[in-house]
């Protein structure tokens, strides 16, 4: 399915999905058709799913971020994660094991923006309770 060179494929486009089939090409050694033909396998069967701009600078700066527990009342979990899909600063939702059923990482431009963001999630139809963590740095991301 997926073997050394893919994985290294895989890795480049991590640190730069936006890199040129000849770019690709030269760091992996092999030939521009090469490349295409492994990006057009790995699109065809699911491997990569797409392709997404990561935010940095002075606007990823001015966002504050938090990672929301979310305890769910388990009979509407489908309503609930269908109304989290719709607040558009939640960019991802993790289910998870433990004592909460969801983390969502919530992006807002201020912490005024933030605190209505978290009272809209817990206002949700189906939320029992959550717990917000405000992230103060990030370290690093992949």
């Amino acid at each position: 399915m997926i073997n050394a060179q893919d994985e290294k494929l895989l890795s480049l486009l991590r640190q730069n999905a936006r890199a040129s089939v000849t770019d690709l090409a030269k760091a992996l050694h092999v030939s521009r058709s090469t490349v295409q033909n492994r990006l057009a396998r790995l699109e065809r069967t699911g491997v990569i799913r797409g392709y997404s701009v990561e935010l940095g600078g002075d606007y990823l700066a001015s966002q504050v971020e938090a990672h929301v527990s979310i305890k769910v009342v388990q009979k509407l979990t489908a309503r609930t994660n269908t109304a989290l899909e719709g607040i558009r600063q939640v960019s991802q939702l993790f289910s998870v094991s433990g004592e909460y059923d969801l983390i969502a990482i919530v992006q807002a431009s201020s912490l005024e923006a933030l605190s209505k963001v978290l009272d809209d999630i817990g206002n949700l139809e189906g939320v029992e309770r959550t717990n917000s963590a405000v992230v103060l740095e990030t370290r690093f991301r992949r």
